[in-house]
């Protein structure tokens, strides 16, 4: 088969858009995101912004994907806007990275949670341990092989075509959402504390330490609102990709954001928001076991059972996540191999339409990036090198608007250009922070595109000698 198959419709799209980003942050990060902050309204703001920026972000690359409804979506937009080597660092870094470490860390959530109710597949549960001593040693635990049993499981289901998959998302997406509403509805009618976590004395600071103490804090909020760009890569199964991708995306962006501030709204009138000086695990939102907030809040609704509703809870939200992620992340691949710079047989579609080389490529490194334990570290470098990425694809709507401007746009980014150019400004500024404030997370972030550099040059000069040779 050589062609993919339009399947997906204005409701596949938002299920895709929401399902992809709420995986198991949103009732995690809270925690470390109040203690950086240290109070309720800032927390609320951080999420408040997150949501602004992502959804400017989303309604702009409307304009794109109106323009190019092309498999490959976001690479695609890097490419015709900046030539093959941004589109080839994007693509290098969702490969190595963004895309399969995200896929490990959420499969890796997934068996934690999932050992609250079988302990035999818990992480302290060691199934195999190779070497010792000083020397290298490889130790697989029970935790690590459900996590990498879930990606095969996945895999092999979108292997089976995209309708499958969709019916997979759908089914996840919703029910996931319901519990999350039930979660928020809960704490919002049960709890007690908004009132006196709203009592609470802002913090006294000028607005040069606030605006950067904010822009710190975010990584965590950004992390969790990610990944709403996967819907652009699967545009070629999308009925009217052209107009049915810019809905998906503002409308699952939006549900998300709604969901997420109302959750935190939830959070704050179940659990006191903590002393930032104070140490060790407690009933509190800075301070929760582990930061898992939720199940904090869970308990303090539901008493022990809490913990065992909310893992439930955590178990459906990271498998549907992972779906999502898994479905799409295989057509980035797909446009790169079409383009000669990735592994050739990733360009190929199997019977049922799909992409299931390039799906188990990334199965393969997804799997290992769970038996490395590296995949938490890794996704913290690259949250930065994220948001460039997000940062440059804006700017090829204004430079596509002076090289491309009879070029066909049903859908127009809201607000151009003033709307577009704030974000860029806002996450440039983020940017700028994060380099200078967390210097141990982001050029390592730059470091891992910068890899790419080379090893473009080698495949194009691979291509070329190819070429030669026939």
């Amino acid at each position: 088969m050589s062609n993919f198959t339009k399947s997906l419709g204005t409701l596949d799209a938002t299920m895709i858009v929401a399902g992809s980003m709420i995986g198991s942050g949103i009732f995690i990060v809270s925690a470390d995101i109040a203690r950086q902050v240290g109070h309720p309204v800032l927390l609320l703001a951080v999420w408040a912004i997150t949501g602004l920026l992502t959804l400017i972000a989303a309604s702009s690359y409307g304009e794109l994907a109106g323009m190019m409804p092309h498999a490959g979506g976001q690479y695609v937009y890097l490419r015709e806007a900046f030539g093959p080597l941004a589109g080839f660092l994007y693509g290098w870094t969702l490969f190595t990275v963004i895309q399969t470490g995200t896929i490990a860390a959420v499969a890796m959530a997934f068996a934690k949670f999932t050992s609250v109710l079988i302990p035999q597949v818990g992480e302290d549960v060691i199934v195999l341990q190779l070497g010792g001593g000083d020397g290298l040693h490889l130790t697989i635990s029970a935790a690590q092989l459900l996590a990498i049993a879930s990606i095969v499981l996945l895999t092999f289901i979108n292997t089976k075509g995209v309708r499958t998959g969709k019916l997979v998302q759908n089914v996840f997406t919703s029910t996931k959402v319901l519990a999350v509403v039930l979660l928020a509805v809960g704490g919002l009618v049960m709890g007690t504390m908004l009132t006196d976590n709203f009592s609470m004395p802002l913090p006294s600071m000028s607005v040069t330490t606030l605006l950067p103490m904010i822009a710190a804090a975010m990584v965590g909020s950004i992390f969790s609102s990610d990944a709403w760009n996967n819907i652009t890569f699967i545009a070629g199964e999308v009925k009217n990709a052209e107009r049915t991708i810019p809905r998906g995306l503002v409308y699952g962006v939006v549900l998300v954001t709604v969901l997420y501030l109302t959750t935190n709204v939830a959070y704050l009138n179940v659990l006191p928001v903590g002393d930032a000086s104070a140490t060790g695990p407690s009933a509190t939102i800075m301070h929760a076991a582990k930061d898992r907030v939720g199940t904090a809040v869970a308990e303090g609704l539901l008493g022990s059972s809490g913990a065992i509703v909310m893992a439930v809870l955590i178990m459906v939200s990271t498998f549907g996540c992972n779906n999502g992620l898994i479905l799409a992340g295989a057509r980035a691949y797909w446009a790169m191999a079409t383009d000669k710079l990735f592994f050739k047989g990733a360009a190929s579609l199997n019977q049922h339409g799909v992409p299931s080389t390039g799906l188990w490529i990334q199965a393969i490194w997804a799997s290992l990036l769970c038996l490395s334990g590296s995949y938490g570290q890794l996704l913290d470098y690259v949250v930065f090198a994220v948001l460039i990425f997000y940062v440059m694809s804006i700017l090829g709507i204004f430079k596509l608007r002076k090289t491309q401007p009879d070029a066909v746009r049903p859908i127009k980014a809201f607000g151009y250009p003033f709307v577009p150019g704030a974000y860029v400004i806002i996450a440039s500024g983020i940017c700028g922070v994060l380099l200078y404030a967390k210097p141990d997370y982001t050029w390592p972030g730059l470091i891992i595109v910068a890899c790419g550099i080379p090893v473009y040059a080698i495949w194009r000069y691979v291509n070329a000698q190819q070429g030669r040779t026939r």
